[in-house]
């Protein structure tokens, strides 16, 4: 079975390359950005503006091969894939929380972007706290290296 999508937007960042960026978007405060929402979607966003934050799901279009096994930014021990956040996927699909500053017609000013720039955006939803998150969840590996999150930058390892 083949999946095909088709970008509704591109993502605009600071970022020309991956290597030096925040690995993940709370490493990303205040960093501003756009989405250029293909104009034929303007009107999907209708009552957006009632939400401080959004969800925004991505191609990884930088990475060309993916790993079952990795060793994550914030880990120097090997873990399968499914267990860390990194962008060598059998669907390099990324993940970002962002924050919606304001909208102008068909382009969404966000901040606390830790995207590269030209990323194709495949969809955005809104974040709702009481649906998105979970009280007591357990962060596994994460649990011990989660704090340098904030320190840690991106390097070439992924592409």
């Amino acid at each position: 079975m083949d999946v095909c999508f088709t970008p509704i937007g591109i993502i605009r960042s600071p970022y020309p390359e991956p290597a030096g960026m925040p690995i993940q978007a709370v490493a990303a405060q205040g960093v501003a950005g756009q989405i250029e929402l293909n104009p034929i979607y303007q009107t999907g966003l209708q009552d957006i503006e009632g939400f401080s934050h959004l969800i925004l799901l991505y191609h990884l279009h930088l990475v060309h091969e993916s790993s079952l096994l990795v060793t994550p930014f914030l880990d120097n021990q090997p873990h399968g894939i499914f267990a860390t956040r990194s962008p060598k996927r059998p669907n390099p699909i990324g993940l970002s929380i962002v924050r919606l500053i304001r909208v102008e017609g068909a382009t969404l000013h966000i901040e606390d972007v830790d995207i590269v720039d030209g990323t194709p955006l495949l969809d955005l939803k809104p974040y709702v706290s009481t649906f998105d998150s979970r009280e007591g969840a357990a962060t596994g590996w994460f649990e011990q290296n989660a704090g340098r999150v904030y320190s840690v930058r991106a390097d070439q390892r992924f592409l």
